[in-house]
């Protein structure tokens, strides 16, 4: 059992930065590839980003990719999501999430332990 918990959300300005955090509970985080999803108020969770285990192969969704950036640190078992030039559009609650899928993954089922989620709200 993997236990996932995300901080770093908050209230920011368009075109500011925040980076949100996600520590494991599990020593053996580094046998997971870890993701960001994010729900906005309304709509469906939608895949943000996400990181192999092995080949440090990165994946970003279109509406993030070049302001975005997912890195993770196996010795401290966190996983960041760095968010540059945020957009209202970005406003969310923003999860964690751990899949066996070692390459890495988009797809929201295939992922096995997720977080409780930060909220991040970006006003204009």
């Amino acid at each position: 059992q993997v236990q996932l918990v995300e901080s770093g959300g908050g209230l920011v300005q368009a075109g500011g930065s925040l980076r949100l955090s996600c520590v494991a509970s599990e020593g053996t985080f580094s046998n997971y590839a870890m993701g960001w999803f994010r729900q906005a108020p309304g709509k469906e969770r939608e895949f943000v980003a996400a990181k192999s285990w092995n080949t440090g192969r990165t994946y970003y969704a279109e509406s993030v990719k070049g302001r975005f950036s997912i890195s993770r640190d196996n010795a401290k078992i966190t996983v960041y999501l760095s968010m540059n030039s945020l957009k209202p559009e970005d406003t969310a609650v923003y999860y964690c999430a751990a899949t066996g899928v070692v390459r890495g993954t988009t797809k929201e089922g295939e992922y096995d332990y997720w977080g409780q989620g930060t909220q991040v709200t970006v006003s204009s």
